[in-house]
């Protein structure tokens, strides 16, 4: 379960992108990963950096969003000691310590415009200067940034250097989103399973029921391959057969009946192609009605019965705590309902 730098997919526009970064790879110069979130622009540096001649030497990956950009500088390119307030003792920077190897800067596009200069200088001409220092220090580091802005875009509107973009963009390696990726989710998904299943202590993987592969391959996944991770995992470990397929799918893990009123109303993590459906009464207009022509009043109660609880199901994504509450039943009288109508295993009409 240790994570390694793993790719795994077969689509073109996928291939395509982990061919060119790996051809990239043996030259020393700057590279950019554009990609959405979770698309793997981590792994992708990782990739570049082992392939490359410099894969002995350290690779140091910098979040640059994840620091307020008073520290930005500091983090970077180090500072001496009592160059400010707090700055008790000389700190080396991330240039430095990444010194012989590779530098990944993640989220590019929010450096500030004094980090963007000094980025510069350090990417022309090899040059570091630590803040309250006289004296610059050479470096021999090649660089790995990534975004998920359209760069160009800010350079136009002034929120980026354009010199330094035409710097750093020796290489672009963009990559695809997870949508486009044709035949990659069910993939991915028998992947994480696996591995999920082998956490768990599973004797085997049983596998998805088609109804839950259907969902998994129709979902947009906005959160690319990182959210197809967190969904299949979290679908494999509320499973509670292991020797049955995994068919219940949540999409969303913030969706629940007991949401709190703000929080459902606002449904702030609800896809819009894709929307879960929340808990609500079943209208007996929502369920098809029995021919009229059946002579037995029973069979058509039955059948019409049979209709709701699947209108039901697949309005609340086939979690059965969420319809029972949607339907006024308990959980057990539920269940009951459906092993009377052989609505257990994904025997539900289509």
């Amino acid at each position: 379960m240790e994570r390694t730098t793993q790719f795994v997919g077969q689509s073109l526009a996928f291939l395509d992108s982990v061919e060119r970064a790996s051809r990239a790879a043996p030259l020393n110069r700057p590279v950019l990963v554009i990609g959405e979130r979770g698309t793997g622009k981590e792994l992708i540096a990782e990739r570049l950096h082992h392939l490359s001649g410099r894969w002995a030497g350290p690779l140091i990956t910098m979040n640059c969003a994840a620091l307020p950009e008073t520290l930005i500088e500091a983090e970077l390119f180090g500072h001496e000691a009592g160059s400010f307030t707090g700055a008790a003792k000389t700190r080396h920077g991330r240039f430095e310590e990444a010194d012989g190897g590779t530098l990944f800067l993640d989220e590019l596009a929010s450096l500030s415009s004094p980090a963007q200069d000094r980025l510069l200088r350090a990417v022309e001409y090899g040059e570091v200067t630590r803040i309250g220092a006289s004296k610059p220090i050479r470096v021999d580091v090649r660089i790995v940034a990534a975004t998920n802005e359209h760069l160009p875009r800010l350079v136009d509107e002034g929120r980026f250097r354009a010199d330094l973009l035409d710097r750093l963009s020796f290489e672009v390696v963009t990559l695809p989103p997870l949508r486009v990726r044709n035949g990659d989710v069910p993939i991915l998904a028998d992947h994480f399973a696996r591995r999920m299943a082998a956490e768990l202590e599973w004797p085997q993987w049983p596998g998805f029921t088609a109804r839950a592969q259907a969902e998994l391959e129709a979902y947009q996944w906005p959160g690319n391959v990182r959210e197809l991770r967190n969904v299949v995992e979290r679908a494999v470990y509320r499973s509670e057969d292991p020797e049955r397929q995994v068919d219940v799918i949540q999409f969303d893990p913030f969706h629940s009946p007991w949401a709190p009123a703000d929080s459902a109303s606002a449904a702030p993590h609800e896809n819009p192609e894709h929307p879960t459906a929340a808990p609500r009464a079943v209208e007996p207009a929502t369920a098809a009605l029995p021919s009229a022509a059946t002579g037995d009043l029973r069979s058509a109660v039955n059948a019409y019965e049979r209709a709701l609880l699947e209108d039901a199901l697949s309005r609340n994504r086939f979690n059965q705590r969420a319809t029972a509450t949607s339907l006024g039943l308990s959980y057990d009288q539920l269940r009951h309902a459906m092993k009377r109508h052989k609505l257990h295993e994904g025997e539900a009409a289509a």
